[in-house]
């Protein structure tokens, strides 16, 4: 052997004896830490970059100490919460999912063949079993996360709950089919998924979700934001109509499947959904002025003031009823006009329908200021034909800054 080669050797088997002894005095260390219950943290930080190492990685010894050090960690955290000292409740319930993310992905350690081939866990059944009692903390933990409107954290809670049913680490328990909670803290994943606004979190329990019957009202609500987020209208649609004809009486579906046939000018099918709100909710006048609405839009004209005024005899503030009567009345105003052709009796006729549309269209004016682009062209029109030359350069200034001239 050549001098640089047996040079290259010993530096080398020094360097691996430096970095055992190392590692060694870093596992004591965290081992003396553990069993006085001083510097926990950083006990776990130490092992935890042992693991790191690949050939560490599939040492026990090292996922027990870690187990060990973050165990700790929580009995002295539940000790002072019992104790009623300082102590933040948050961290006892992260620290308790510390513990199944050590021990599921130990698990798969433990699982690994030996020499013959067999697969003997050594310490699955033991785990596990310690485990399951603090699967309960997990369910507390993500309702707490929930109260504090801590989202992302109370998902992470209830998906360590739920995925335990998928572990193969306690596969004897069952969870899927023996665990009665399971469908609502599947709903409280797809609540939170739905405030953090990430429809893909909204979809993954979903339908086990759908078994927790005393949500599934807002389920259907969270599914349908999370499709229209995506652009997938068809599915929208579709549990926008599996709400409204399983809960009749929320408010959440009906105006939306409106929207949607109005948008896409099915006016019967809108007018249908509205006329059933309507036998529910009789004392609710949006499916009314929804109703109005779509009068307004098919040409029901006559129909669409009978109705406003009705709302407008019960509120006189119901400022987008006056709008819907003015434009009603403007719009028969416009059609008559067609119909002039010289005739000085029917001009009167339009222009008694025009100063009609004038008395609700001033009055949707003031209520809402803010809205001119609804209600500056039509008076100017207005105005115009009834020779208001003073409201008429007023109006004329106005539809002119809207259209940016």
């Amino acid at each position: 052997m050549k001098k640089v080669e047996r040079l290259f050797l010993t530096v080398l088997f020094l360097t691996l004896t430096l970095m055992a002894q190392a590692q060694k005095k870093e596992i004591s260390a965290a081992k003396l830490n553990i069993k006085n219950g001083t510097n926990l943290e950083a006990a776990e930080k130490s092992i935890r970059a042992l693991l790191t190492d690949s050939t560490n990685r599939q040492n026990p010894k090292l996922w027990l100490l870690l187990q060990g050090a973050v165990k700790k960690q929580y009995d002295v955290g539940n000790e002072k919460l019992y104790l009623k000292q300082q102590y933040d409740t948050a961290q006892l319930f992260i620290i308790a999912k510390k513990m199944f993310d050590i021990l599921e992905s130990f698990d798969s350690i433990d699982v690994q063949p030996d020499e013959k081939g067999r697969v003997l866990p050594k310490y699955r059944k033991k785990h596990a079993e310690f485990l399951d009692p603090y699967r309960q903390n997990i369910y507390t933990g993500g309702s707490f996360f929930i109260r504090k409107q801590k989202f992302q954290d109370a998902y992470n809670m209830f998906e360590t709950y739920l995925e335990c049913a998928n572990q193969p680490l306690f596969e004897s328990y069952d969870y899927a089919n023996q665990d009665p909670r399971m469908p609502e803290a599947a709903y409280w994943a797809t609540y939170s998924g739905f405030k953090l606004n990430k429809p893909q979190l909204v979809f993954r329990y979903a339908d086990l979700a759908r078994k927790d019957t005393a949500h599934v009202e807002y389920l259907l609500q969270y599914m349908s934001e999370a499709y229209f987020a995506l652009g997938d209208t068809a599915r929208c649609i579709s549990i926008l109509q599996e709400g409204l004809q399983a809960f009749p009486t929320n408010s959440y579906f009906t105006p939306r499947l409106v929207d949607y046939y109005c948008n896409e000018k099915m006016f019967d099918e809108a007018l249908n959904i509205v006329d059933e709100a309507i036998q529910n909710h009789e004392d609710n006048w949006i499916y009314r002025f929804a109703k109005s609405t779509i009068f307004l839009n098919t040409g029901r004209l006559e129909e669409c003031i009978a109705l406003c005024d009705e709302l407008i005899e019960t509120n006189e503030n119901l400022t987008d009823a006056f709008h819907n009567a003015g434009m009603a009345y403007y719009q028969l105003a416009q059609n008559k006009w067609k119909e002039i052709d010289g005739d000085r009796q029917r001009r009167e006729e339009v222009l008694d329908l025009y100063r009609r549309a004038l008395a609700y269209l001033e009055r949707y004016r003031s209520l809402a200021p803010e809205a001119s682009a609804k209600w500056a062209m039509p008076l100017y029109t207005i105005y115009l034909n009834l020779n208001m030359g003073t409201e008429f350069d007023e109006m004329e200034k106005i539809v002119y800054q809207l259209s940016g001239e």
